[in-house]
């Protein structure tokens, strides 16, 4: 099947004089979002001549700490849905989900 159609997905970090990021920035035209600001940013890729995946963690210095511990958890959830719809590995999923039910209480979650 030959690619009709490409999409870009534009992620732009703002640095301080210590390269420490100030802003995030994305867009993604197909998904109508332009130059939209952001705290912080997980990106995976899987390099499978490798077998191993590839990772790009960014947060500003003014991402605060509550919202992170959120962002995870919501991240958690997330990876746990998707690893359901490319497995269909009904089992793990519960546990994955019973994780971050561990997560979210321990982190006290519920108060923030």
């Amino acid at each position: 099947m030959a690619v009709v159609h490409t999409s870009e997905i534009k992620l732009t970090v703002g640095l301080d004089e210590n390269r420490v990021p100030e802003e995030l920035k994305w867009s993604a035209q197909d998904g109508g979002v332009q130059e939209e600001d952001a705290k912080a940013m997980m990106l995976s890729v899987w390099d499978s001549k490798n077998r191993e995946s590839l990772k790009i963690d960014l947060w500003t210095k003014d991402m605060p700490v509550d919202e992170m511990k959120i962002f995870f958890h919501q991240t958690l959830m997330t990876m746990a849905d998707t690893f359901m719809k490319a497995t269909q590995d009904e089992k793990m999923t519960a546990t994955m989900k019973d994780f971050c039910d561990y997560f979210a209480e321990k982190m006290e979650l519920d108060k923030l």
